[in-house]
This record gives C-alpha cells, structure tokens and sequence, in this order.
C-alpha cells in the first residue's frame, strides 16, 4: 500500500484551510458563547435567581446529580484526552487505551469520598484552600494555595497549546493566534455567571463531545461512512489489518513511508516491548509503565486542581456522591473508545505519521481525515475546541475563585463585602482569561510538547496529593507533616526525575535535554517519587507528632452573606433579596435532610464501597482477565473487546445527555439514600 492521499506525514499543506481554523475560533465561539450567555440570563430571569459571589463561585450549592456527572466528565476531557489516548495506542497497541482511561478514571472515582466529605465537614467552603487555612493555619494555607495555583496555571496552559497546536497542525492557522482566540468566548459567560454559566457550557461542551465520538466509532467498526479517502467499517477488517502490519520487516516499512527524521521506522511492524512484536495484547512494557505515570500523574491534577473541589461544593450532598461515579464511569468511555477506534484505526490504515507527529497529538486528526476527508477533519477540530473551552471555562473559574477568596479576601481586603467579591471575582475572569494564552505561548516557545507536560504534571504537583486528601480523611494529619511532605516530596522527586534523566543519557552525549528528561523511566521515577515521598513523609511526622482534630474549624466557615458575616460586617439583603442562593430550589427543610449526619455517614460508606470497586475492577481485574488472551488477541476476543467499548460509548452519551434533562423536568424531590446497578456497559445507574 502506498502513500495515502487523505494524510501525508510529508505534506507542508494542512489538511484544512485557514479559514476554517478561524471560523472555528471566532466564528463558532462566539456564537456557542452568545448562545451560552443567553441560556444563562433566561435562566436568571426566569428561576428568580439573584446574582451574589456565593451563587457566582458555587452555583447555590444544589447542582443535581446528572449535571454534575456531566460536568465531571467534561471538565476531565481535556486535549489531552482526546490526543494522547490516540497517541499510546499507536505506540502501544490495545493496552494504551485501556490504561489511559483506566489510569485516569479511577483518581474521579476515589474524589467522590473527599466530596461527600466536604459536606460533612466544611460545608460552606469556597475553596479546598480554605479548608486548608481553617485546619492548618496561614502558612500551611500559603504552601497549598501556591500548589493549587500552579496545577491551575499547568493545566490551563496544556489546554490552550494541545488545542492551539492542533488547530494550526490542520488549518495553518498561528499556534499563538489560535491561542489567544480560544479563551475569548469563555471569558464572556463566565464573567455573565461564573459557575452556573461554567456547569452549563460544560453539559452543552459534553454532548457534543459524545455526539463525535459516536460518529468515529460507528465510521471504524460499524458502518463506512462516505467523505474519506480509506474505508473500515468492520472490526474484522481493522484485526486483519493490525495482524498484517505488525509482521512487516524495517524494509517494509520503509517502504511504505514509516520513517521519521531520524530515519527510524515508527508506527509500523512489530510493537517494541510487546508480547509476540504484538499491537493486539495487554502484555506491554512501554504500556504498564504509561499506566503508572499515568495513574500518579494524574491524581495532582484531580486532587489538587480546585476546579473538580468547586464541583463538589457545588453539588448536592446526594448529588456529591452520584456525580462523581458516574461522571468518572462516563469519562472511560472517551479515551478508551475513542482511541480504540482511532488510535487502532492510524495502524490499520497504514498512516505515514512520524513520531513527533503523534507525539504532537496528531494520531487521531489523521485517521479522522482520512476515514472522513475534510469533514471528519472539522469533526476533530470542533472536538478538540470543545475540550479545551470546556475545561478552560472550569480552570478560569477555579483559579478566580482561588484569587478572590484566598488572597483578596484573606489577605487583602477581610472584611469585603459580597457585592464586592462578585466584582472581583469578575475582574479575576477577565484578566486570567486574557493571559491564558500568554501561558501556553510560553510552553510553545521552550519547547514542550503536550505529551512531555502531561507526564511532567505528577512529578510537580503530586507530592500535594496525600496531605490535602488528609486534611479531611485523617484527623491525626499535622500541619509541618503535610507541608514538608508536599515541598520535601517535589523538590526530592524533582531531584530524582533529573537523576534518572542524566543517569540514562547515552554516553557522550547531553545530560538532561527535552528528549532524556521526557523519556518514560525518568518520568516514572519521578512521578512515584512525588507521592511516596510525600506519603512517607506526611504519616511519619504525623505519627510521631499527631493532631487530634476535629474539624470544628472547618465545619465554621461562613457563606457570604449568611447572619454571620453579616454581623461581621457583611451589607444585608434588602427585602426579599435571597441571602443564599441555595433557598430558591430548596427549602430548609429539604436541605436540613440531606444534610443529616446518619444520611451523609451512609453517602460516604457508599461512594468507598463503589469507589474502590471500580477502581479495583480497572486497575486489577480487567487487566488480570486480558492476560490469558495471550498475544496476539484472537478474533472473537478482540471483537468482544471493541464491543465493550462501543456499547459504554453509547450507554456513557445517553445517560449524560438525558439525564441532567431528566432531573431538570422532573419534581425537585429529596430522595432516600442512593442505591447502585450495575449494567451490561459497566456504567452505574445511580438512582435518585
């Protein structure tokens, strides 16, 4: 087979005009972000809600289970996800799906004991910072907010530059226009709303980002649609494929146009590090060591990114516990199906793509254009803005809401009023959102590609993990425990990343460049490093030199314009102006019984049982139960295989479109404690 036409790694000719690269980032984002702002004042108008900084950085407190489901999922569907799945699977076959769906689902799944958490012991919290400050002081609050704030900066910047990168990849259009595009529409509903805005885009964001992934799955495995140069359509015929191409010799490979620069054969014969040279196996080197950095990596950027804390304040206590599963259930089906079919689907095809290439994120755009020609192109494109705007509305947010309660009001101005924390919490929007492009321009400029600062993450902020899980799991957690085992664990995980780095350098040649430092080992050693480290560190001091807290200070945290702050200085409500926005869907009495001890105790004993089973059925079980289908993978497993992730697909878009619309036309009932059913999908239908 030669040279496809559709894709050509060779071609200095995007696959897509310019035009469409801007139409994409201003045309289509402002309309979808006037669109948003309308739905967002008929919302206002209509329910009576009256905007204050409670309602603009925790949505009232009353988001129901579907939308935070949603929410969840969209919010950790970054590029990234959309991306590098695709890429591990060119790398690694089968198994990089699979563990980059697995490795990052299971760090949603375990937040939902920290959210029901929240309710029970800071339940008026804005911010995980503030809870921080309560328990631990001002100094510890100053260590952690600086964590939060560089996971927020990290995270944001990833966005922007995968988004930024692929959209001048396909269209031509300037990585640092494109960058500084992308966040103008967000900037617009979130200023309008802040939170409430940010939930609504999301869902809207989520069942576009589903209405894709359907599209690519039945165009793989399902049915070949019309518009590409190449057609599948069957698994038969992407099985076929993969066995053939994992038999070829360098020679013919070479001939076939798998070489990159270097002159090196990448993307074609036997997989390096897999059983039997094998695409089809879960018995992969290079796959198990992804799944670990992986896994650790991905745990900062959850636990210690105030954006999914926000979504937990935001939630009902019912909700907390029933958003998270099955928002984290949902999530696989993205990264998992979606890269099942194009990731694989580059392989089958043949598609000439160099390393750099996948490594810039480039695997999915490829197959896309050539199963789908310009339209599957645009497809990808419009996928892959939706990541970003969605997940940059939630960090813009997150990181306004860090500013204007952790440092304005904290250290700045602490007798602020409401009105006057709104205005901040605005200003906050408008100037992050403004930069966040300078941001990514700068990771541009020094080089980094998406996939070295994905696994770079762990190493930086992983370390912050245990001590702030413990500030609400463990009592006896002490305040110089968490904070020499945040600082001590990056700065001896950083050394440790360096060290491996320079230790595994071919000799003769430079010590730490971008290629030795982003090598799989050093930034698995690192990434390990970072949380046992910080592990050690944290229970050892807080053994010998324990707390006893009981989370009285915590549990003392005020909203913004309740009787306390007023008394504290606080400008009360006029008459008929609600003082919690929470009180327009709720009345006290609802409230008063989701906040019972017994009911959240019960919450909480739910949410660990079904989170750790899940996260014990991904980690373990699944991977255990592939082994005996050896290498490669025999036809009916393979189908079996796909088939699961065809039917979480569509289970995975039906219950997070639907049910956010259920609830929001349904009675606004208080429901018993949740109960949980599996199904064929492996999704949980967690009923109200």
């Amino acid at each position: 087979m030669g040279p496809h036409p559709g894709w050509d790694s060779a071609s200095t000719s995007p696959p897509l005009s310019v035009g469409i690269g801007w139409s994409i980032c201003l045309g289509f984002g402002a309309v979808f972000s006037l669109f948003t702002t309308l739905l967002v004042w008929l919302e206002g108008r209509y329910s009576g809600t009256k905007q204050s900084s409670e309602h603009f950085n925790t949505a009232g407190r009353t988001v129901k289970t579907g939308l935070i489901a949603a929410v969840v999922c969209s919010q950790w569907t970054w590029a990234a996800t959309l991306l590098q799945s695709s890429n591990v699977a060119w790398l690694y076959g089968v198994s990089g799906p699979f563990w980059y769906g697995a490795g990052a689902a299971v760090q949603i799944l375990l937040f939902g004991i920290l959210s029901i958490e929240i309710k029970r012991k800071a339940p008026h919290a804005h911010t995980v910072c503030e809870i921080i400050r309560a328990r631990w002081g001002p100094t510890a609050h100053k260590v952690f907010l600086s964590f939060c704030l560089l996971t927020n900066m990290l995270v944001t910047s990833m966005l922007l530059l995968g988004g930024a990168a692929t959209i001048e990849a396909m269209t031509g259009l300037n990585v640092y226009v494109a960058a500084f595009l992308i966040p103008l529409g967000i900037i617009v509903y979130t200023f309008a709303d802040g939170l409430a805005a940010t939930f609504l885009s999301n869902y809207l964001h989520t069942i576009i980002l589903h209405a894709v992934l359907l599209v690519f799955i039945v165009a793989v495995y399902l049915y070949p649609l019309p518009g590409g140069r190449s057609q599948l359509g069957s698994v038969s015929q992407v099985y076929d494929r993969l066995l053939r191409l994992n038999t070829y010799t360098v020679e013919e490979c070479a001939a076939r146009n798998f070489l990159d620069d270097t002159g090196s054969v990448a993307g074609c014969g036997p997989v390096p590090g897999n059983k039997a040279g094998s695409s089809l196996t879960m018995f992969s080197q290079g796959g198990i060591m992804f799944a670990v950095i992986n896994l650790v990596g991905n745990f900062g950027t959850v636990f210690v990114d105030q954006a999914y804390w926000q979504a937990a304040i935001a939630a009902r206590p019912s909700a907390a516990v029933r958003g998270y599963l099955l928002g984290g259930l949902a999530w696989f089906a993205i990264p998992f199906a979606l890269a099942t079919s194009l990731g694989l689907a580059s392989l089958a095809l043949e598609l000439p793509l160099t390393a750099a290439q996948a490594n810039a994120g480039l695997v999915p755009v490829a197959s896309a254009v050539e199963l789908l020609g310009t339209g599957g192109g645009v497809l990808m494109l419009l996928m892959v803005f939706m990541a970003v705007t969605s997940c940059g509305s939630a960090e813009l947010i997150a990181v306004s809401s860090l500013l204007t309660y952790d440092v304005y009001k904290t250290y700045l101005r602490p007798g602020a009023s409401g009105a006057e924390l709104l205005k901040v919490s605005r200003w906050c929007v408008v100037v992050f959102g403004l930069t966040m492009g300078g941001l990514a321009a700068l990771l541009e400029i020094a080089g980094l590609a998406l996939g070295y600062l994905y696994l770079l993450m762990g190493v930086l902020v992983g370390s912050a993990v245990f001590p702030i899980a413990t500030s609400l799991l463990w009592r006896k957690t002490s305040a110089h425990g968490a904070m020499a085992g945040a600082v001590g664990g990056m700065l001896i995980a950083l050394a440790a990343w360096l060290g491996t780095a320079a230790a595994f350098a071919e000799k003769g040649g430079p010590l730490l460049t971008l290629e030795t430092t982003g090598a799989s080992v050093p930034m698995l050693v690192g990434n390990v490093t970072a949380l046992l480290v910080s592990m050690g560190v944290t229970s050892g001091h807080s053994l010998l030199w324990p707390e006893d807290c009981d989370w009285s200070t915590t549990r003392t945290l005020q909203e913004i314009g309740s009787v306390a702050d007023t008394q504290a200085g606080e400008v009360a409500p006029r008459e008929g102006e609600e003082v919690a926005p929470r009180l327009q869907a709720e009345t006290e009495g609802e409230m008063a019984v989701e906040m019972d001890p017994k009911r959240l105790r019960a919450a909480k004993t739910f949410v660990l049982k079904w989170g750790c089973f899940f996260s014990l059925l991904m980690l373990v079980l699944w991977p255990l139960l592939s082994l005996p289908a050896g290498a490669p993978f025999s036809f009916s497993y393979f189908s079996l295989w796909v088939w699961v992730g065809i039917i979480w697909g569509f289970l995975s878009s039906i219950i997070i479109t639907a049910m956010p619309l259920r609830e929001r036309g349904g009675e606004n009932t208080v429901t018993e404690a949740p109960t949980a059913q599996v199904t064929p999908g492996a999704l949980v239908l967690i009923q109200q």
